[in-house]
């Protein structure tokens, strides 16, 4: 077996690991769903005994889950975007790619004194796309916790937050008053059920 990897080979271990980071993602995120059904529980059992301390304590554990698994779920969605743009930007690289081998094939078959300097030309062409395609992929890995910040660059949020959400038929689950509604809504129901 040789010690080098061949480019498939690399290709398609990039694919595994970018799976594995999804499935790993997900995986957290169930998780924390679980762990806010632990502090439920807590919660329940600190009011029934009147430890109001573990209550709260609780309480604050869940809020403290809910923003976790929103960041968790922001992270994810960030990095299969940034997956699906990297897709995009190969897709073009490799087009680029075989654009510069047929031009190459088809400069051979015309006369090469007429486009032997339209192909320099294009060759250059291709190779400052190349390049611009791995500046994309740099910038694409490197601006992954960017997304959320640029949101905020003078758009109404508000108001696209409001068009999506009336797209998607829901409201924004991991808002502060959302978050705020749950956690009341919970203590009722623990409140309940002493």
């Amino acid at each position: 077996m040789s010690i080098f990897k061949s480019k498939a080979d690399k290709e398609f271990e990039k694919k595994r690991l970018i799976k594995k980071t999804v499935y790993d993602m997900n995986k957290q995120i169930s998780a924390l769903e679980e762990q806010k059904k632990i502090f439920v529980q807590k919660a329940t059992e600190a009011r029934k005994n009147g430890l109001e301390a573990q209550y709260n304590l609780a309480i604050t554990g869940y809020r403290m889950t809910l923003t976790q698994q929103k960041r968790a779920q922001e992270m994810l969605l960030n990095f299969e975007i940034t997956s699906q743009m990297k897709d995009m930007t190969m897709m073009t690289k490799q087009f680029l790619g075989g654009m510069s081998v047929l031009s190459k094939e088809m400069a051979k078959l015309a006369d090469e004194k007429e486009f032997v300097q339209v192909q320099r030309q294009f060759e250059d062409a291709m190779g400052k796309a190349e390049r611009q395609a791995e500046q994309m992929d740099l910038f694409m890995e490197s601006s992954q916790d960017s997304f959320s910040s640029a949101a905020g660059t003078g758009v109404d949020e508000s108001q696209i937050k409001e068009m999506i959400d009336q797209q998607a038929g829901m409201s924004d689950e991991f808002s502060d008053e959302a978050i705020d509604r749950e956690i009341e809504e919970l203590k009722k129901k623990i409140d309940s059920q002493i």
